[in-house]
């Protein structure tokens, strides 16, 4: 059987600043792809971030007899959209969506170009599925799976009991032509790689731990120490939920990477109380490649944190900024900017920036994203059906109403980048530079054509003053 995974591109004309700065490569994907490996398929990945024009020649060329989709809530209608234009070019072909929100929405994906819908952990049912689909046989039952019988979807069964360890390595070698375009910021070509599943914290804005159901997952340090072995990329980001909560571990985990002489350069998200918990830990980090974290600071204001259920508080995440630079840490910080915010709130958090001298601040607008339990009711774009337009969940537009007037609120929002634009050129990176000199352009050409309107009306008033002097001049005396 021949097996197609596309990772679906998000809307340029929407997300103005691409994939937050970054285009990693699809580990989901790769896990998958493995998976249908080992059942004897023949497995292509079509990345759409890379290959935005490629869908239609791939599949007549292909032939896939199946085509796995994945993504998050900022990719469901592009998905939907793909699904589409395969079963157009292909009627019989067999349709599957997993991934973020396919599992903590799946009824978003009940529609006639879907076949089969995947929730929770995807690597076990797929195989389930194409076994079932080698022999000709119908999937329906599956655990795990929303199957079309009959017209309706109906679930399998519940998700079965997880073990990390049985989880096959993603198959890197899916994408080797794409892999040296693979970045973030600096770190150009980069890896992702999984240690642990699953997040124990209950942040009110975050639905990662209800992926799992609340649970932490921890793969053997053994098995990590050798899957980073065969990683040819020197630029690794860890992307568990929170690796660092479990410290004994991760000193487990740097250990083998020192006596295993890996020589890489490493990034990953790491929470303030977590960096403050055990100095000697991040220390033993730096030494072996440590050079990034990624902190979701996500508010200065301490009432906030108290509604976020962040458990930590503005004074600790200032000891926590300074902790990393005494360390030698760059650190990536995430700040979450509530649409009820003023211009007042707007300048405390460029303030707070600017005295911490933070290296990397990152901004998300806040969403009611699915599986954190925040209602919809507010949401203020909408598809026909009702159901919230996806497209705009990318936490970069505000989805409920502002305080401000849109417009305003938008305009102190883009400009928090524009204030910090020399930190994100420092970075190099590709997709940020380019952004900026996209908007550059884009702010500049109205100002060019109206300097131009400006210029040729002086000169037509110029030479009409002169014209009007000559024949002063030239007229005889009364």
């Amino acid at each position: 059987m021949r097996v197609l995974l596309v990772y679906p591109n998000a809307k340029k004309e929407i997300i103005g600043w691409g994939d937050m700065g970054a285009i990693a490569e699809p580990i989901a994907l790769e896990y998958i792809g493995a998976a249908a490996r080992q059942e004897g398929c023949e497995v292509k990945l079509l990345d759409l971030r890379l290959h935005i024009d490629d869908l239609d020649a791939t599949v007549l060329d292909f032939k896939p007899d199946v085509v796995g989709v994945t993504g998050y809530s900022m990719h469901v209608l592009r998905a939907l959209e793909v699904c589409k234009r395969i079963k157009e070019l292909i009627p019989e072909c067999i349709t599957v969506v997993g991934g973020h929100h396919a599992t903590l929405e799946p009824t978003d994906f009940f529609e006639p170009q879907i076949d089969h819908v995947v929730v929770r952990e995807g690597t076990i049912p797929f195989r389930i599925m194409l076994r079932l689909l080698s022999k000709g046989e119908r999937v329906q039952g599956v655990a795990s799976v929303w199957s079309r019988v009959n017209g309706e979807f109906k679930l399998g069964g519940e998700s079965p009991a997880f073990d990390i360890d049985a989880i096959p390595l993603p198959d890197r070698t899916l994408v080797p032509d794409d892999r040296s375009r693979y970045y973030i910021d600096w770190m150009k070509p980069i890896a992702l790689m999984r240690t642990t599943v699953g997040c124990p914290f209950r942040c009110s804005f975050c639905s990662l731990w209800r992926i799992m159901d609340g649970r932490y997952y921890k793969r053997e340090v053994s098995r990590v120490v050798e899957e980073l072995k065969t990683i040819p990329e020197r630029y690794v980001f860890f992307v568990d939920d929170e690796p660092f909560v479990a410290p004994e571990r991760m000193t487990e985990l740097a250990r083998g990477i020192a006596e295993a002489d890996i020589d890489k350069e490493f990034f990953a998200y790491c929470r303030i109380d977590s960096l403050l918990r055990d100095a000697r830990l991040m220390r033993r980090w730096q030494a072996v490649g440590l050079r990034r974290l990624l902190n979701g600071v996500e508010t200065i204001f301490d009432h906030e944190l108290k509604d976020y259920n962040k458990r930590m508080k503005r004074d600790e995440i200032v000891r926590g900024i300074q902790s990393a630079k005494e360390m030698g840490i760059s650190l990536f910080c995430n700040f979450i900017i509530h649409p009820n915010y003023t211009e007042k709130e707007f300048e405390e958090v460029i303030a707070f920036i600017k005295e911490n001298a933070v290296d990397y601040p990152s901004f998300t607008i806040w969403t009611p994203i699915p599986g954190t339990n925040n209602s919809y009711d507010n949401v203020i774009v909408r598809q026909p059906n009702g159901r919230p337009n996806w497209d705009y969940f990318d936490l970069q537009h505000p989805v409920i109403p502002t305080r401000l007037p849109r417009a305003e609120f938008m305009h102190l929002f883009d400009n928090l980048y524009q204030v910090f634009a020399n930190n994100y050129f420092a970075s190099s990176s590709p997709l940020t530079v380019e952004a900026y000199k996209e908007r550059a352009q884009a702010l500049r050409d109205p100002y060019v054509a109206l300097a131009a309107k400006v210029l040729l009306a002086r000169r037509q008033k110029a030479a009409t003053v002169a014209s009007e002097a000559a024949l002063k001049e030239q007229a005889p005396p009364a």
